[in-house]
């Protein structure tokens, strides 16, 4: 058997303070450090204790080359390589096992090692982080100030106030206006649907190709123009619906086609586990959750990484082309006169497991969502101008 380290790995040195009541009899604080040690493993997804010892094995280890197993027993022992190996940081050459095959695809994929750590690493499963929010009285900028004290300043100063250059005043036209209404719904109408041809309509301005060009190489190679930028001109972000409440189309979840602006529908779903799936993927943010339609952002991070390979810029290019799509999206529906909303606060895992995703070649970053807003206001939106709302909570019309 021959072995190799796999290809993405961190470590890192965690501290944690724990009580002592022996600290406190003896007059201390009553306080420990507690210091541990974690293997950040991107291709298991998970932190993973190790010892020193385990470090300077995997430092050894070659991950580009593979070693032969007897020749590294020789040196640190048999049992010690195994229980690396059962634990997924050091990868067999066994072709058909689980930590090999996902090995492979991150490898496939050109990461950079930090960029592959932050990402899957970060994605939550199970998390409701609207219901603990709400418990910790965390939701309104008030309880905010509250709990933490007054935030950073809105702006920064460079210069003295005698120092600053007057501009002119702005040209205003009527994209002025409609930037004025753009604002996060928080209060869509759930008694309502959504019209085929509003979601149409959103669909092609933000994801579809508003124009191609075949390019002759070695094959024949497709380049989209969206709405958005894209680093490199790429696009790698792809459109996955959850649907709820469109006129004429079922409850399920669906993929779009941005070339032939077409859906593909990949799972039917009954309104209640439509409902569900919402909730879940928000992190139980019901307000957002309660949209017609939701929409997982996915990068196809081979796509982008095939010009970007392991680059130290790579995954934020990708974030940006998310940032992108979703201010696209929220003029778009401002447009129709929609709410819209944006939040990266989701759970990942549920998401691309719903949708029978390969985390390891195409992962979620953020939900974007749109609808018909309710009559009236519910929850708090942050629409200081008067564009959206009377005083009295009622839905200016427009």
């Amino acid at each position: 058997m021959r072995l190799r380290r796999c290809a993405h790995l961190l470590f890192e040195p965690r501290e944690a303070l724990q009580f002592d009541l022996d600290s406190l009899a003896a007059g201390g604080d009553g306080l420990r450090t507690q210091l541990s040690l974690l293997a950040l493993a991107p291709h298991r997804q998970q932190e993973i204790a190790v010892s020193p010892q385990d470090v300077a094995i995997l430092a050894a280890v070659p991950c580009t080359a593979w070693s032969e197993f007897d020749a590294l027993a020789a040196v640190y022992g048999a049992a010690p390589l195994q229980d690396l190996l059962a634990r997924g940081l050091l990868i067999a050459d066994d072709a058909a096992s689980v930590d090999h095959l996902r090995d492979e695809r991150l490898r496939a994929a050109n990461w950079r090692t930090l960029s592959a750590a932050q990402h899957y690493l970060g994605r939550w499963d199970g998390v409701r982080s609207g219901d603990e929010l709400q418990r910790a009285g965390y939701v309104t900028l008030g309880e905010l100030i509250d709990k933490l004290g007054e935030p950073p300043p809105a702006a920064q100063t460079c210069a003295a106030e005698d120092a600053r250059l007057p501009l002119p005043p702005p040209r205003r036209s009527a994209f002025d206006e409609l930037l004025q209404r753009r604002a996060t719904c928080r209060n869509f109408d759930t008694d309502a649907a959504l019209a085929q041809d509003e979601l149409a309509t959103m669909l092609h301005r933000v994801f579809g190709a508003q124009g191609t060009l075949t390019l002759e190489g070695g094959g024949a190679t497709t380049v989209l123009k969206r709405n958005s930028p894209s680093g490199g001109g790429l696009h790698p972000t792809g459109a996955y619906l959850i649907v709820q409440r469109v006129a004429g189309l079922a409850p399920g979840l669906y993929h779009y086609r941005p070339v032939e602006h077409v859906l593909e529908p990949i799972r039917a779903l009954t309104a209640d586990d439509a409902s569900d799936l919402a909730l879940r993927g928000v992190a139980a943010q019901a307000y957002f959750a309660a949209a017609p339609v939701l929409i997982a952002l996915a990068v196809r991070f081979p796509r982008s990484f095939w010009k970007y390979r392991n680059h130290a810029k790579a995954y934020r290019v990708a974030a940006l082309d998310v940032g992108h799509l979703s201010q696209t999206l929220y003029l778009a529906a401002t447009d129709l006169g929609l709410g819209a909303f944006v939040t990266a606060a989701v759970n990942e895992v549920e998401i691309e497991q719903a949708l029978g995703l390969d985390p390891l070649v195409e992962g979620v970053l953020a939900v974007c969502g749109f609808g018909p807003r309710a009559q009236r206001r519910a929850a708090d939106e942050f629409d200081p101008n008067g564009r959206i709302w009377h005083e009295d909570g009622s839905r200016i019309d427009r």
